[in-house]
């Protein structure tokens, strides 16, 4: 019993408050006038579009990122390979504003690739400007978040019988077709669970979206915090926030299906 009361307490209790701001605003009467006149907002369409695309797009680079490196990691060993793998393995436990933080300091307007170039060809402006758009946000987040797809698949990958690589190569499969028919289909759950994880992460995330101010990108997340403490009009962020909250048990629900 303890224990429930303490997640009711840290985690229902919250939640609670929440959902009974967005449902009742400043009011005494439960309705859903004001999820009706929130989701009816341009500025939340725009978020919700922003945000399943980034997840969609950074999900599909972390999935590609992830397959390449555990395939190089796992059946092209090279000296130092388990190195490189445990440094890739470290952004996990980085904050994701040190990598932003990072980004800003090699393509920002006056990083040192825009600054490298400026002074070797003379340019007027800097010629790198994709970092303070979508595109920044996306590299940014495949960066953080590839190891959660490269880690499962290393895994997956060090079950596979060696013995049917070699037998497919002895008989003139190439590499290409050897992944696909031999590795990837004993490593398609892997892939698949991982991929469902980075899309639950990404579209819950702050941190980037916020740090690299990328003009024109406010995600449901970035909404909330500038309706509640810029505009301080908690009800909208109420509201913005059960949504997110539902979406992202249906991700994660999502994600418990893809498991098992």
């Amino acid at each position: 019993m303890p224990p429930l009361l303490l997640v009711a307490a840290l985690f229902a209790y919250p939640l609670a408050l929440i959902l009974r701001q967005a449902l009742m605003g400043d009011g005494e009467a439960a309705s859903l006038a004001n999820f009706a006149q929130v989701i009816g907002t341009r500025a939340f369409h725009n978020a919700l579009f922003n945000t399943i695309e980034i997840a969609v797009a950074a999900t599909a680079g972390c999935l590609l990122a992830g397959l390449a490196l555990a395939l190089l990691l796992s059946f092209v060993p090279f000296p130092g390979s388990g190195l490189v793998a445990r440094l890739i393995d470290t952004f996990i436990a980085l904050p994701t504003f040190l990598v932003t933080l990072a980004f800003t300091f090699l393509y920002g307007s006056a990083g040192m690739l825009n600054a490298g170039l400026v002074e070797s060809f003379g340019l007027a402006a800097p010629p790198v400007d994709f970092l303070y758009s979508p595109w920044g946000v996306i590299l940014a987040e495949v960066t953080v978040y590839t190891p959660f797809v490269m880690r499962p698949l290393m895994a997956a990958f060090s079950l596979v019988d060696r013995a049917q690589i070699e037998v497919a190569s002895s008989l003139g499969a190439r590499p290409a077709r050897i992944v696909r028919q031999v590795i990837l289909p004993a490593a398609l759950p892997a892939l698949l669970a991982g991929g469902s994880l980075c899309l639950l992460l990404t579209v819950n995330e702050f941190g980037i979206v916020l740090f690299i101010g990328a003009k024109g990108v406010i995600t449901l997340p970035l909404l909330v915090y500038d309706k509640a403490i810029q505009e301080f009009d908690y009800t909208t962020a109420c509201v913005i926030a059960v949504v997110n909250v539902v979406l992202s048990l249906g991700l994660f629900t999502l994600y418990r299906v893809v498991v098992g």
